[in-house]
């Protein structure tokens, strides 16, 4: 099993910043596949922020492209999101996830149980 936790949500002036961190632990037997941010605004579906792969490969979705970067430490298993230039829109709760091979190489999901942001104009 993998868990991941979630710190750095807050409350932030719109034009501030945040750095979002997420650390897996467990049993993980290789480099963790992927990771990723989502995010979810009240009355909102879930959406996809940024992921990143074993590679270092990144995705953003567009609204936070320029604003957002995303990272990993892969010898601390750990994800970070440093977001830039916050919004009002950007309030909602941030999750992380992670696919993990187990050691049978089964690809497994996992997400954190989300930190609030909280954007004030």
């Amino acid at each position: 099993q993998v868990q991941l936790v979630e710190s750095g949500g807050g409350l932030v002036q719109a034009g501030g910043s945040l750095r979002l961190s997420c650390a897996a632990s467990g049993t993980i037997f290789f480099t963790i596949a992927f990771m990723g941010w989502y995010r979810q605004a009240p009355g909102k579906q879930r959406e996809l922020v940024a992921t990143i792969d074993s590679s270092d490969t990144t995705n953003y979705e567009g609204s936070v492209k320029g604003r957002f970067t995303i990272s990993r430490d892969n010898a601390k298993n750990t994800v970070y999101l440093q977001m830039n230039s916050l919004k009002p829109e950007d309030t909602a709760v941030y999750y992380c996830n992670a696919g993990v091979h187990d050691k049978l190489y089964r690809l497994n999901v996992y997400w954190g149980q989300g930190t609030q942001v909280t954007v004030s104009s």
